[in-house]
């Protein structure tokens, strides 16, 4: 009887324990690291060392917003033998980053794209589709500016407002939507700390969301162009 107490123990902390590891791993495809980054990003200055300028993204849409437009292809980069292993944090690996390039023809820069802020886009959207089989016009609430509106969630049939949580900030950040029934995340608080916070030389008519792009791992995915007027940031009027 007591061989089998104890190996009855023992089954449960090797399932304890085998348990216990992958939530450590799951922790760390949830973090940016600056290491995997610069890896990442040497090999894609390599890549393009080697290729005349080009550069290892995946196809896309001419008309993809700027942020979602150049995903990095990491199966260019090991083909070349430049690139080992795909960080542990990248979408392709588990995790919940997909890296992308910013200013990819001059000078290519690798960034991160937050996929928890993509998933509750989409959550939203599938609210949104089967409410406008119902209706004719998406669940306006309040006008933000003229042609962007916050979400009457309520008739969507969500609990509480829909929010995202801010790469940037870890804040709550509205999701708004347009007169086309798209569907954006409101950055202007962590872009207003932004504006206080680093040294910038913006001026009405500038798309500041450069200035998180600058200081931080992160793109601000599914969002409006932003200006600055009297210090602040606003929407930049297509």
């Amino acid at each position: 009887m007591k061989r089998t107490y104890i190996y009855i123990i023992g089954v449960i902390l090797l399932i304890l324990s085998g348990c216990m590891y992958p939530k450590e791993e799951l922790a760390k495809n949830k973090v940016p690291n600056e290491v995997q980054m610069e890896m990442v990003q040497n090999a894609v200055t390599k890549y393009k060392e080697e290729t005349n300028g080009l550069v290892p993204i995946k196809t896309k849409d001419s008309d993809t917003p700027i942020f979602e437009k150049y995903l990095i292809d990491f199966s260019q980069l090991k083909e070349r033998n430049l690139l080992t292993e795909i960080p542990a944090n990248a979408y392709e690996n588990g995790g919940v980053y997909q890296y992308t390039l910013v200013d990819p023809e001059n000078n290519p820069t690798v960034k991160l794209l937050d996929l928890r802020t993509i998933e509750a886009i989409r959550n939203v959207n599938v609210h949104l589709n089967i409410y406008r089989n119902k209706h004719i016009y998406p669940p306006f609430d309040k006008e933000v500016v003229p042609g962007v509106y916050t979400i009457n969630y309520k008739k969507l049939g969500l609990d509480e407002p829909a929010n995202v949580t801010s790469p940037f900030s870890g804040e709550s950040l509205p999701i708004i939507i347009d007169t086309d029934g798209k569907l954006y995340i409101d950055y202007r608080k962590d872009l207003y700390d932004a504006l206080q916070t680093y040294d910038h030389d913006f001026k009405e008519g500038d798309d500041i969301r450069y200035i998180l792009v600058e200081n931080t791992p992160f793109v601000p995915a599914y969002s409006l162009p932003y200006t600055i007027k009297n210090n602040e940031p606003v929407f930049l009027k297509k």
